[in-house]
């Protein structure tokens, strides 16, 4: 059954091709030097919040473009940013993962999870984020020491945060009280092989989210892979996809069980039929390469956002950019049905050939005993 799915992925994607960028409302807002890495949404007060990666604040961003500061951080480590966000939203509470990269001035790496009251915008915990083994956040990779990077955050139902290391390619547990662990160090994550003549080599788990089953979900930047972890045991294992999701990041989910998955060339739309066992890319939408999308959310009525934030030019050092922009991304009509009517027409290929194949050993059979 494997080797039928394997062949029919293979006359799907065959037949996708990539569509341009189709935008919808498109959401220009100002704060000078920004850099926002990290975007997320409240459905509650219906706004767009986006963490700097240049300023210790987080922005409310309305519809419209009206901005406000929700959070500022000016009690965190010095040069610390803010990367992934997640509302959490039966607790109306605002979980941002924060990252200080080691310098020459701060050669000590900060990792940690911060949880804010949406409503009152008091802090509610501060959590380091540390590698348990040793209570040293830093951590062991292929033999190499680097400092962790606390990437992207997602939260279940109960309140449990999860938090991806993208530098040590594992996966922290904050609960609801603000208690970390960590929950999966599989070996699963280290077992495709790394481009390192790319850019982002160096970056392994990113984007994540909570599918209400009780599992998650996770790419992979450096090899394009998603993988599957059982909330209760930490346990991965790869998603068989038909093709990498290159230069991975940001990921989302909308009310129908599509996955969307943003990277800095292209926003993927991935559906799966098994519980994510395997899955099919049945869209890729080409995106801005110099706004350098990182961030994807799923709004009202399944509207797909990407954050465009011009983060390389912010990393550079050299950019003084006062704009950045929220965009809608409107998947092409009828395209999904389209692709899986190709599945359909991909199975029933597969069962045809098999039948023909059948039918020929039996002719051989029947040859073979007449003579």
């Amino acid at each position: 059954m494997k080797s039928n799915f394997s062949l029919l992925l293979l006359i799907s994607v065959s037949l996708i091709v990539t569509s341009a960028a189709k935008s919808g409302h498109v959401i220009n807002f100002r704060s000078p030097t920004l850099y926002p890495e990290s975007l997320t949404f409240d459905p509650k007060y219906h706004n767009f919040i986006v963490g700097g990666t240049r300023h210790q604040k987080l922005l409310s961003v309305s519809i419209s473009g009206f901005t406000e500061t929700l959070i500022s951080g000016t009690d965190l480590p010095e040069n610390s940013s803010f990367l992934g966000l997640a509302v959490d939203r039966r607790n109306n509470r605002l979980l941002a993962c924060i990252h200080r990269i080691p310098t020459a001035a701060f050669p000590s790496p900060f990792n940690a999870l911060a949880a804010y009251d949406l409503q009152s915008r008091r802090r509610i915990f501060l959590t380091p984020l540390l590698d348990n083994d040793d209570q040293n956040p830093i951590t062991t990779v292929t033999e190499i020491i680097r400092p962790a990077v606390a990437n992207d955050v997602t939260v279940d139902f109960s309140g449990n945060a999860y938090i991806t290391n993208s530098d040590g390619d594992f996966i922290w547990k904050v609960n609801v009280d603000g208690e970390a662990s960590i929950l999966s160090r599989s070996e699963v994550y280290k077992s495709h092989p790394v481009d390192v003549t790319v850019d982002y080599h160096k970056c392994g788990l990113n984007g994540i989210v909570y599918i209400s089953k009780g599992y998650l979900l996770v790419v992979q930047s450096n090899t394009g892979k998603m993988y599957k972890v059982n909330v209760n045991d930490g346990t991965a294992k790869t998603v068989n996809l038909d093709k990498d999701l290159t230069a991975a990041d940001g990921m989302a989910v909308r009310s129908d069980g599509v996955v969307v998955v943003v990277s800095h060339h292209k926003l993927y739309y991935v559906k799966t039929q098994n519980n994510w066992d395997e899955g099919v890319v049945f869209d890729e939408i080409a995106l801005d390469v110099e706004g350098f999308a990182t961030g994807v959310i799923v709004g009202e009525r399944n509207r797909v956002y990407v954050l465009y934030g011009h983060v390389m030019e912010g990393i550079m050092g050299n950019g003084n950019r006062e704009e950045f922009s929220i965009v809608e991304i409107e998947e092409e009509d009828n395209k999904e049905d389209n692709v899986w009517l190709l599945v359909l027409v991909g199975f029933g290929l597969t069962y045809f050939l098999f039948w023909r194949f059948q039918m020929r050993r039996l002719v051989q059979n029947m040859d073979k005993r007449i003579a």
